[in-house]
């Protein structure tokens, strides 16, 4: 498999990118960090040598420099098994559960767990950085970023425990970990983090000045119709360019304790088609889970809907509102224009308010 750096110039060859010299610096320091996963040897063995862990990358810059596409990157090709990409405010999510869960176990509970760690006491920290480790040797985290006070206090301590179990971190974010929980409530709390990330991490910024995702998509009218071969090919070449070259995944969020499943994201996008998205049981707070989690949605599949299809009609309108609401760009690939989806019906009038959002958002990434 061709490396980070590699695949990055592959794309600006092929014209899906740009020449951007700041992303090409970001491209190479992550392709050093999959060479120095690949020689490493974290476990020794019978005639290897246990070797230390790698410096991981924090990649920071505005939103649409191409943070999370060359996240993507190294994901698919770095070398180990045992990897793990995830966005952070999920994970955080889940190390909160999951310290909650341990501090109802009682002392012989704890001790039949395998995350057990002798000498914690009733400290939760290291047992749940141990269960984390098992888990991933090498940590993706995307979006990083700290508005809880109860993140700024667990941050520390956990990521210490991470790195000293040999855990190596990549990460992405909008802003300089220096600026993260900026004026926060005890921030001084949360500083020895900062230190933390600057000891193991090269931090890179990238910023071009460019949007690159806003490039791709300048100039198009967003929602695709009617569905064709033609329009459909046209959808898939939006979601190759978007994308950039950058491996596919499923993902799931985390929505008041429920499992909602992203099925194909990349590079900060993400595509449903219309039925798992309003033909099943989500909801506004799902909808806007989605739309502040990624820069754009394609939506594939849309139909025409009878009065008979209400609850789809709602549904839809919630995503809508949430897209809107969230600043989440939309393309759309429909059987027809946004006024014509649903005429006749006791929830029209509602839907007409969704299709004139529609109109905005099909012209161009929002602001």
């Amino acid at each position: 498999m061709t490396g980070v750096l590699e695949a990055w110039r592959a794309c600006v060859q092929s014209g899906a990118l740009d020449a951007d010299p700041s992303q090409e610096d970001a491209a190479r320091r992550l392709g050093q960090l999959n060479a120095a996963l690949d020689a490493w040897r974290p476990g020794g063995g019978l005639f290897a040598r246990k070797s230390a862990p790698p410096r991981g990358v924090w990649l920071h810059g505005p939103v649409g420099t191409g943070k999370s596409m060359l996240m993507d990157m190294l994901f698919e090709r770095a070398p180990l098994i045992e990897k793990r990409r995830v966005h952070f405010h999920d994970f955080m999510a889940e190390a909160h559960a999951a310290i909650g869960q341990w501090r109802t176990l009682d002392s012989k509970a704890r001790k039949r767990r395998p995350e057990y760690v002798r000498g914690a006491g009733d400290d939760p920290i290291p047992p749940v950085a141990k269960a984390l480790a098992d888990r991933a040797r090498l940590l993706c985290l995307d979006e990083a970023e700290i508005t809880d006070i109860a993140d700024a206090m667990l941050v520390g301590r956990l990521f210490e425990q991470l790195f000293e179990r040999g855990v190596v971190l990549a990460a992405t974010s909008n802003r300089a970990p220096s600026e993260l929980y900026l004026n926060g409530v005890n921030r001084q709390l949360f500083l020895p983090f900062v230190d933390l990330i600057g000891e193991k991490l090269d931090v890179v910024k990238l910023d071009s000045g460019r949007d690159y995702r806003r490039r791709v998509l300048e100039g198009e009218d967003l929602w695709l119709t009617p569905q064709s071969e033609q329009t459909r090919a046209h959808f898939d070449d939006l979601w190759r360019r978007m994308t950039a070259g950058a491996g596919e995944h499923e993902e799931t969020l985390t929505v008041s304790g429920r499992a909602v499943p992203v099925p194909r994201a990349a590079s900060g996008c993400c595509r449903f088609g219309f039925e798992s998205l309003c033909g099943s049981a989500l909801g506004s707070a799902d909808y806007l889970a989605i739309a502040r989690r990624y820069r754009v949605l394609f939506l594939e599949s849309v139909p025409v809907m009878g009065p008979e299809e209400r609850d789809r009609a709602r549904r839809f309108v919630m995503l809508i509102d949430a897209l809107y609401e969230a600043e989440c760009g939309l393309v759309a690939l429909a059987e027809a224009e946004p006024d014509r989806l649903y005429t006749h019906g006791d929830y029209a009038f509602e839907f007409q308010r969704a299709a004139s959002r529609v109109a905005e958002l099909r012209r161009a990434l929002p602001e």
